[in-house]
C-alpha cells in the first residue's frame, strides 16, 4: 500500500473526495470510517500515514483486508481534511482553518468521471 504523491493521482483522488463530500458520500474520522467498513458501505479507504492512532490503523488495515477493500494512504491528514471538506475557503480561494483527519471512507462517489477512471486504474 503505497503513498498517492500528488503528481501521482494525487489530484484525482482529492476530485473524487470532493465529489464524494458534494453528495455525503464520504464517513471523515476513524469511528465513522469503522463503522462503514464495519458494514462494508465503503468503494475506498484513505489513510493518513501521520495518524498517530497505531490501534486505529491496525483495526482499519484489518478491515480493508477482511472484506477487500481498497486501501490508500497519503501523508498528511491535514491535507486529507481539506480534500475532504473540512476546512473554510477564504474569498481568494484558500483553505483556512484546516481540521485534520487521519481516515475517510468513500461510501458514494456521487458521480464516476474522469478523476474516479483516473484512480480507480491505481487501485
Amino acid at each position: 500500500s503505497s503513498g498517492i504523491n500528488a503528481e501521482y493521482g494525487g489530484t484525482a483522488l482529492q476530485e473524487v473526495l470532493k465529489t464524494a463530500a458534494i453528495h455525503d458520500g464520504l464517513a471523515r474520522g476513524l469511528n465513522e470510517a469503522v463503522r462503514a467498513l464495519d458494514k462494508r458501505q465503503a468503494h475506498l479507504c484513505v489513510l493518513a500515514k501521520n495518524c498517530n492512532e497505531g490501534s486505529y490503523v491496525k483495526l482499519i488495515e484489518a478491515l480493508c483486508a477482511e472484506h477487500n477493500i481498497a486501501l490508500l494512504k497519503v501523508e498528511d491528514n491535514k491535507k486529507l481534511g481539506e480534500w475532504s471538506g473540512l476546512c473554510k475557503i477564504d474569498q481568494e480561494g484558500k483553505p483556512r482553518k484546516v481540521v485534520g483527519c487521519s481516515c475517510v471512507v468513500i461510501r458514494d462517489y456521487g458521480k464516476e468521471g474522469q478523476a474516479h477512471d483516473v484512480l480507480t486504474e491505481h487501485l
